[in-house]
């Protein structure tokens, strides 16, 4: 490809994150309005967002085999497009009001979600292995910037009483304009072997991937970052409404500067893994995604509970781009390691949180939130299993030591870690971002 072609196909993956972040977060903005309208209680909200669930397992499951039979391309085209559906279905069942309709809704939101983000995911590895430079974190960035975007649209609806039915239907008519713009970009046959693996690799690369138990604990690392993302997605404006009294404009407020933070943890984020590493940045995310939902939690003072959401979306901001350089990183067939964490981040990141609602029914939001803290807090004793440098520089090509940050020169070697191909070319790839494919 092109240096053009690359750098359009590059923007283009950028939108197919951008969409997502901006279809949740006008559905998230608007969950206090739609829960009235339908009128239902919190635990039968839960219900509601159960249909998220189903619908994102059934995405992420089929995703894999999608893309091995018929590439990236045609994969993110239906999930996009599922999620401009599910905006319109969503819509459709407010305005009836019908709460099965928009259980349908939000499973096919789910199912878009769960299949289209890891097709964008080994696309966007793809486009790592071409250019050489980080393009995971970037990715999961603009997700972020499209909740920014997709919130604080949603915030001046909310405060303008424009009615959430049509407000969702508008976000879907401009989503397919979007959609068929980017999808030009995006060439096809990516992934028709990467996601299965090349012919005869499960047999060269000894036991299953899932038997490896730094991997194990990356996807741990993962799991509870992402269910800490995913949990204020779904939940953060009623929290902010039922659990601190908040009013549904000033809910919807306190999650655009949650998006805010993921934004800004996620773009600024090389700097700090060229800085100081894996390990101690996701240690410092536990830290700070720890320290927010304890006073989220346990603060009576609704100022304080909307400022320590900053240090929560900071320190969730992360997690899923890093753990998934990691899993790059570990061993060989990347592909399939890279595979499994992203199944596991997207099943908590879509799975674990409606599953809040039901602790929430019975003690209440902010008391349902300790789940997330628990998972969050052990993440900060996990962190030194993202540091799998030691794994991709074992050949002894001089890459950095295990305890280096990323850049550490020693003799013999670069700043990178590096393959050669048949034609002598050297592959020279960023330690930050993982050999992912």
């Amino acid at each position: 490809m092109t240096d053009r072609a690359v750098r359009r196909r590059r923007q283009a993956l950028y939108l197919f994150f951008f969409l997502p972040g901006i279809a949740m977060s006008s559905w998230v903005t608007r969950t206090p309005d739609i829960r009235d309208q339908l009128g239902v209680s919190t635990g039968q909200m839960g219900l509601i967002l159960f249909g998220l669930s189903v619908g994102s397992m059934s995405g992420i499951l089929c995703s894999g085999r999608l893309v091995s039979r018929f590439g990236t391309r045609p994969v993110i085209a239906l999930g996009t497009t599922l999620i401009v559906a599910s905006m319109v279905v969503i819509g459709t069942g407010t305005a009836i009001p019908s709460a099965p309709l928009v259980t349908a809704g939000l499973w096919v939101f789910g199912a878009g979600m769960g299949a289209g983000e890891v097709a964008v995911n080994v696309d966007g590895a793809d486009v790592e292995r071409l250019t050489g430079a980080a393009v995971l974190p970037t990715l999961h960035g603009c997700f972020s910037l499209g909740t920014v975007v997709g919130g604080a649209v949603g915030m001046a609806a909310t405060a303008a009483a424009f009615p959430a039915h049509w407000h969702l239907i508008a976000v879907a008519v401009i989503a397919v304009a979007l959609l068929v713009h980017g999808l030009r970009s995006v060439p096809a046959g990516t992934g028709l072997s990467a996601a299965a693996g090349e012919p005869g690799a499960a047999r060269r690369s000894g036991p299953p991937v899932w038997k490896d138990g730094k991997l194990l604990l990356i996807g741990a690392i993962v799991l509870a970052m992402a269910l800490a993302e995913g949990a204020a997605n779904d939940w953060l404006p009623l929290l902010m409404v039922d659990g601190h009294g908040l009013d549904a404009a000033l809910g919807s407020l306190v999650f655009v500067g949650f998006a805010a933070a993921m934004t800004v943890g996620r773009f600024c984020g090389t700097f700090f893994l060229n800085r100081f590493g894996r390990a101690a940045v996701v240690r410092a995310s536990a830290v700070s995604g720890a320290v927010g939902l304890i006073l989220v939690i346990f603060s009576d003072s609704a100022v304080v509970a909307a400022v320590a959401v900053l240090f929560w979306g900071l320190g969730a901001s992360l997690g899923f781009p890093v753990a998934l350089s990691a899993a790059g990183d570990s061993g060989p067939d990347q592909t399939a390691r890279v595979s499994l964490v992203a199944t596991i981040g997207y099943v908590a990141f879509l799975v674990g949180p409606p599953a809040l609602g039901f602790l929430g029914d019975h003690y209440g939001l902010r008391s349902a939130m300790v789940v997330v803290l628990v998972f969050v807090a052990s993440a900060v004793l996990l962190a030194p299993a993202a540091d799998t440098r030691s794994r991709s520089t074992a050949a002894g090509h001089g890459g950095p030591a295990p305890d280096d940050p990323p850049g550490t020169h020693h003799s013999g070697g670069d700043d990178s870690t590096g393959t050669t191909d048949d034609t002598g070319r050297a592959d020279r790839r960023p330690t930050t971002s993982g050999d992912l494919t």
